[in-house]
């Protein structure tokens, strides 16, 4: 089950943190690494840090964007220490390892993100995510490293992998670049219906996104839904 779940570090700044990162999740038994822009990679730093972890760089993907990287993700967990204007499904790194697990056994690919050093993840990139992830901390200080907060999930990821039972039944969801295709064409629908307008268009295609991304839908479901926006695209060229 940990072989489907996925850390993804986005934009890293220093790569004596990828390294470790690396070192984090092989002593926890995960092997899949994926980095979004890193700043410096490949580099001595990260392979220094990484200790006897250097096959888990190596075998690290490489991705320009953070679509590239998601692309056949379908369960994404953010990981975010603020609180953030726009409600969205949050949880304790606890609660999203159980789940993660869960959703690995039933042939699920699971991405967990980590935004730069210096601020975390955007706005923007939590919105790609189905739920937000924070590890409980001493409210007056509660930063953490990079690579200490790696280290933490996939400790959690391990011991929620050890505890798990079998799920009833397999479930394979819809992965993220056709979740996005979806999105794209939905935007499009309802604005030329006049649904999304004006300066709260943004706000609603958040909301449209958090709903569908709570609903966890598989293939077929995304597909209907495209099938019905078809249909709408060809009655408005009529």
């Amino acid at each position: 089950m940990l072989n489907k779940v996925k850390i993804t570090l986005v934009k890293t700044i220093h790569p004596g943190n990828i390294g470790a990162a690396a070192r984090a999740m092989k002593t926890m038994g995960l092997s899949q690494l994926s980095l979004v822009a890193p700043q410096y990679f490949p580099s001595p730093s990260a392979n220094a840090m990484a200790s006897r972890a250097t096959d888990i760089l190596e075998n690290a993907e490489m991705h320009p964007d953070l679509l590239g990287a998601l692309a056949k993700s379908t369960v994404i967990f953010g990981t975010s220490s603020r609180d953030r204007i726009f409600e969205w499904p949050s949880m304790s790194l606890r609660e999203a390892a159980l789940l993660a697990i869960e959703k690995a056994s039933m042939g699920n690919e699971v991405s967990f993100l980590f935004g730069t050093e210096s601020t975390g993840l955007t706005n923007d990139e939590l919105k790609h995510c189905h739920y937000h992830v924070y590890i409980p901390a001493n409210p007056d200080f509660s930063s953490l490293n990079l690579a200490q907060a790696v280290q933490v999930a996939c400790y959690e990821l391990m011991m929620a992998s050890a505890q798990f039972s079998k799920a009833e039944e397999p479930r394979v969801l819809a992965p993220y670049e056709n979740l996005e295709r979806l999105y794209e064409h939905l935007q499009k629908v309802a604005t030329t219906v006049g649904f999304l307008k004006g300066p709260h268009g943004e706000i609603m295609m958040l909301k449209l996104r958090r709903l569908f991304q709570r609903a966890q839908m598989d293939e077929t479901e995304v597909t209907t839904l495209r099938g019905i926006l078809s249909n709408i695209d060809r009655m408005l060229k009529k």
